[in-house]
């Protein structure tokens, strides 16, 4: 099993390793957290599975890789209202329930790793919408996800594969 570890200390960033590979990355405004909350803007602490793939087909084509992989749609969301019972997972818009569109403009989610924060199962008001997407391009806080350059981003899909996980931790200092 690959591990792809991030390690940082607060909204700066973080440093990402795979292998012998290390990468830049863009961590949560509320820095790396141990107990994540809805909307606190913290990185959650974790080991998470690597889930899935999803791509916007128009901009990047299908990535390199061996994950399962899926377009992004002009309908998909991503739920994030704690009260639904569709909390933390992906929905089609419209939605009776807050979500997050995932066919954006800016580009973060050209590509977008969905990882194994909080799903199996889903705790209302525990974090959702925990994923690893393209960075902004100054590398600026997220809102809890990690971030990384594109071409960064697709070298890293390119070298995980099902079973591989993500290991997030605050940087001891």
């Amino acid at each position: 099993m690959a591990l792809l570890h991030v390690t940082g200390d607060g909204p700066d960033g973080g440093i990402a390793r795979l292998g012998h590979m290390t990468f830049a990355c863009a961590l949560g405004s509320g820095g790396i957290v141990a107990d994540k909350r809805e909307g606190d803007g913290g990185t959650p602490t974790g080991i998470f599975a690597v889930r899935r793939l999803l791509y916007r087909h128009d901009r990047i084509g299908r990535p390199l890789t061996t994950l399962p992989a899926q377009p992004i749609q002009h309908a998909h969301g991503w739920c994030d209202d704690p009260a639904s019972p569709h909390y933390n997972r992906q929905v089609r818009r419209p939605s009776a329930h807050g979500h997050e569109h995932l066919w954006r403009a800016d580009g973060l989610y050209d590509l977008v790793l969905v990882i194994g924060h909080n799903d199996r199962p889903a705790v209302p008001g525990r974090g959702s919408a925990i994923f690893v997407h393209v960075a902004r391009p100054d590398h600026a806080p997220t809102e809890g996800c990690i971030a990384f350059d594109i071409d960064d981003l697709l070298r890293i899909v390119a070298r995980l594969k099902p079973g591989d996980a993500i290991h997030v931790e605050k940087q001891r200092g």
